[in-house]
Formats: structure tokens, sequence, C-alpha cells
């Protein structure tokens, strides 16, 4: 998040005359009209720009193969997006309250933001998370902890998005724990775990275990849900992290739908169908400030995962064909100076979202770059979400933007260029993205291409030639305060010595059969999530299974990587 800040003047001494401000220098003249990927763009397009177009073929209906326009016929018509905004904090007491007050406001889905202790696969009260309980997100270390943030909420009834990766499999195993006490059909729950761990080595850099066992509980995943949470998710195949870290939106779409390919081929390589496991995959974008380059990246993305599992994987399931997504505006728009403006770029990164087609959407607040949000800047946030969906009749018919000049040549020219980056990693794989992707993380491919844009981006920006309201024009003097939302260090003390007390009262028997199981599976071929659920209701904790794993498989250690 671009959370850099202008420097300000100290005020002068009330004897001396007021000063006329300095004048402000103009935006820096563009050099080429590009798109913000640096895609160059003619003055206007028309109907020579769609001479090679097969509209029947290539653009469709809504709901037909291969969904340029849609997924469903009638889209918005149908059923709204899912709207949920990210909140997680301190204890899980304290996020359960956030919860109830967003599904009092109207928000339809909830989503998990999970401390840096838990993604890492570490207990609270270990010395590693020292300092870092509930900061970021809610701190869940076993099944009590899960109980407590739903506490009040039907499972059966809400769809609930998890933001976790290397440990996603053993915190779904509290999640389907809760479920069950609480009587829920596991066949009726609905939501999903982010779960991908490529995006993790490639861009956020929140891994545990090797590529390879990394990999391996994942299918595992994929094979158990399959069979007893069919309505679950259980990956988000997520490019909004790699767009985060600075790449384009044509790397952000190359390198997401390339990790979804590797997935699909380590299924198969698994011995799974690809019909059974690939109608629950689900996707993550990023909803960037370039509107039209934003709508027809959406619109790309389904043609080419439509086409490749078709063609390429041989799916018969029109199911497997279908690209379902959820996006959220872009984090890395936000700054911190004159942070209301983040309500204007939240509402038109949310818009081009809309108008591209997403199953489901998260708006950012306008206080991200300083901070969680509090309570009215996430109402506000929300807010813009049902503003758009009942007040701006963009939700009325379906791909209304179909058949612009301009955004079919833009969706075809994304389409071409992330064709070209798999051909790319193909080649460093051998002809497989499975093996492409691995070859890659290891050489650093992805990790160069976007440490070079993010490098690029910032450097037109410190040059002026991309404006960024208030960062680089339009700067006011003085610092703008705000009300941010501050967790206790009390927070953290108080989830410690729970978490000790209630390890003190466990059946330490039961405990370490469970981890000796696990160990065992792990280093076998059985599927590992019947053990991770057998733990979790054992009481077994988030950091002891990650620790049996890690004996097991060791830990990821990223190379160097020069550019």
């Amino acid at each position: 998040m671009q959370e850099f800040k202008t420097s300000t003047s100290r005020a002068e001494p009330a004897s001396k005359p007021a000063e006329a401000p300095p004048a402000k220098a103009a935006p820096a003249p563009k050099k080429a009209w590009t798109t913000e990927t640096g895609v160059p763009l003619d003055v206007f397009y028309g109907p020579e720009s769609a001479k090679s177009r097969d509209l029947a073929k290539d653009v469709g209906k809504p709901g037909d193969f291969p969904y340029t326009r849609g997924v469903q016929p009638n889209m918005y018509r149908g059923r709204l997006w899912t709207m949920r905004q990210f909140a997680g904090f301190g204890t899980a007491h304290d996020t359960n309250k956030r919860y109830k007050f967003l599904l009092s406001k109207g928000q339809t889905g909830l989503s998990v933001a999970f401390d840096m202790p838990t993604l890492m696969g570490v207990d609270s009260d270990a010395p590693r998370a020292v300092g870092e309980v509930g900061r970021e997100g809610v701190a869940i270390c076993c099944l009590r902890d899960m109980e407590v943030l739903f506490d009040g909420i039907d499972l059966s009834k809400v769809s609930t998005s998890m933001t976790i990766n290397a440990p996603a499999a053993i915190v779904f195993a509290f999640y389907v724990a809760v479920a069950e006490k609480q009587g829920a059909d596991l066949n009726e729950i609905r939501g999903t775990t982010q779960t991908d761990i490529l995006k993790e080595y490639i861009a956020q850099k929140e891994w545990i275990f090797p590529v390879k066992p990394a990999m391996r509980i994942i299918t595992d995943m994929f094979a158990w849900c399959s069979k007893h949470t069919p309505k679950w998710n259980p990956i988000s195949i997520s490019g909004y992290h790699i767009r985060e870290a600075g790449s384009t939106a044509v790397q952000e779409l190359a390198f997401t739908l390339g990790d979804g390919f590797a997935y699909v081929e380590a299924g198969i390589k698994a011995g799974l169908d690809v019909d059974v496991f690939a109608p629950r995959l689900s996707f993550f974008f990023n909803s960037h400030m370039n509107f039209f380059e934003e709508i027809a990246k959406f619109r790309a993305a389904r043609r080419i995962w439509a086409k490749r599992m078709k063609n390429v994987y041989g799916a018969k399931d029109p199911a497997s064909w279908k690209m379902r997504f959820h996006t959220q505006t872009a984090g890395c728009s936000l700054t911190a100076q004159q942070p209301e403006n983040n309500i204007v770029r939240t509402a038109y990164e949310a818009m081009a979202a809309v108008l591209g087609g997403t199953q489901s959407l998260h708006t950012n607040s306008m206080d991200e770059a300083l901070a969680l949000p509090t309570e009215k800047a996430v109402k506000i946030a929300l807010r813009t979400q049902q503003i758009i969906a009942h007040e701006t009749g963009v939700a009325d018919t379906v791909d209304p933007l179909a058949g612009s000049y301009y955004v079919e040549w833009l969706t075809d020219q994304m389409e071409r260029e992330a064709e070209a980056y798999f051909r790319r990693i193909e080649e460093l794989g051998a002809g497989g993205i499975l093996d492409g992707c691995e070859v890659g993380i290891e050489k650093g491919f992805f990790q160069r291409e976007i440490a070079r844009s993010a490098y690029e981006f910032q450097l037109k920006v410190d040059r002026g030639e991309n404006v960024v309201v208030g960062v680089n024009q339009f700067v006011d003097e003085g610092e703008e305060t705000m009300d941010l939302l501050k967790v206790p260090m009390a927070a953290e003390r108080r989830q410690v010595k729970d978490v000790q007390a209630f390890k003190k009262k466990r059946d330490v028997a039961a405990v370490k059969r469970c981890l000796n199981a696990i160990r065992e599976a792990a280093a076998g071929t059985e599927n590992l999530m019947p053990r991770f659920l057998e733990a979790a209701k054992a009481h077994v904790t988030l950091g002891e299974m990650c620790d049996v794993l890690q004996g097991v498989y060791g830990e990821y250690r990223e190379p160097p990587i020069y550019w």
C-alpha cells in the first residue's frame, strides 16, 4: 500500500505575513498513451478492430461457452454478487462482534482475516508470535477459538471465505468440526478456503513447507471436499496478492490462471477425475484503477479458463469450464494521504468488478492504508456495494459493455498476452504448466517479472507520469487525522493466557495419538484431511499439527533472486 508521506512544513510564526502557497507543477505530460500494463492505445476504436473476431464464437451469449460475457445467462438478475468485508482482529471474541455488526448492516457473506502467527501455523503462545497476536487479523489456534469466532452465527446459512494458505487444511478442519457441532449438514455448508500456496512462493511469502508436499496437502483437500463438503470451494486461486506485490494486470491474469492450471494438473496427476474437483475451483482477483483494463481482464479470464479446461484438460462437465471468482478492490491503490479519496477509488474499482461479472466482492475501507478498518469505514465500504447494486442500474442487464469496440479489442489483447506468458511457463517446465510453475518459482521467474513491473510503476509515479491524487499531484499541506482502530496489547495477553489454559485441560494421551497419526499419514500416502479433523476434535492446536508436518516435510527456503 502506498503509505509514503508527503513532506509538510511547520506553520510560520504569527508575526510574519502569510505567504502565498507555491504554485503546483502541472502533471507530467504522458510520453505514451497506454493501459496501466503498458498496452499501447489508439485514439479510438472502431469496426476495423473487430475484423478478425468471430463474435458468436469468441464472445457469445451470457451463460454459454466460452463464458466471455458471464457464467450465468441472467447473472445479477438471478442473484446479486455476495457482499463480503474482510474482517479479523484481536481475539475470536473481538472479531465475532464485528461479524455480527456487518451481518446486521446487510452483508451477505463473511470473510476471515487471520493474524500473522495463524497464517504461519504458529500458536499464539509461541515465542515467534510475540507482538503479532491479533494485530493484522484474528488469532485462531484451536477448535475453541473457531467456536468463539462463529458463536451465534449459523454456518448452514452463511457463506464463509477464509484467507489462509499454508495451514488452510487444518483451519478448515476446525471450521468443519464447528459446523458438525452446530448440527449443520456438511453437504450444504458453503464457502472458500484460499489454500493457494503457489502464489505464496510467487508473491505473498507466507509459506511453511516445500512446494511438493504443500501441493500434496492441497490435492488431499480436493479429494476430501469433493466427497464430504461438495459445496465448499477448497481453493481460491489468488491473483490478488500477485497484483498487490506490483504485477501488471496481464501478469496477474497470466500467473493466476497459470497457477490454476498447475492445480488442475496436480489433481489429475494424483489420480483425480478433473470433473470431480474442477467445478469447485474458484478464483480471487484484484480490481485496480484502470477501469476498462480491469473489465477486460475479467472477461478474458473466463474465456481462457473455459477453452483450456475443455480443449487441453479434457473436462466434459460445463461446470468445470466455468470460472467463478471473488474480487477485492486494490489495497495498493489506497493512499495514506487524503484517505477519504479512497472511497472514490474503491467505488470505481468495485464498479469495474461488477461490470466484469464477479460472483463475490469485497470493498476496501478508506482507512486501510493506515490501520485495520473502523466500523464507520467498513460500513461506508459496504454501502458502496449496496449503492452499486441497487441504485446505478449496472446489475439490470448482463455484460452491458459487450460489443464495445474498445472493450472487445482489449479483452482479446489481454488473452493474447496471457497466452504468451503460458508458453514461457510451459517452456520452463519442458511442456507442462505444473512443472513450469515449480521450476519458475525455484528460478525466480515470477518474482523477477513482478519486481520489475513494481519498480517501473514506482518510477512513473516518482516522475509524475502516473498521477496519484494527493500523493504526487493535488497535494494538501499538513496532515489529516482520522480515528483509527487500535488493537490493544491486552488482546494478545488475553489470547495467550486462554491458549495456555486450554492446553492444560486437554487429554494429553489423545493429543499424542492424533499427532502420531498425522506424522504417519504425512510420511505415507493416506489422505491427511481425516487426520486433521480427528486432531481438531481432540483439541490439538494449529501449531502442534504444523510442527509435526514440518518434521516430516521440512521448511521451504526461498533461493536468493537477483535481477
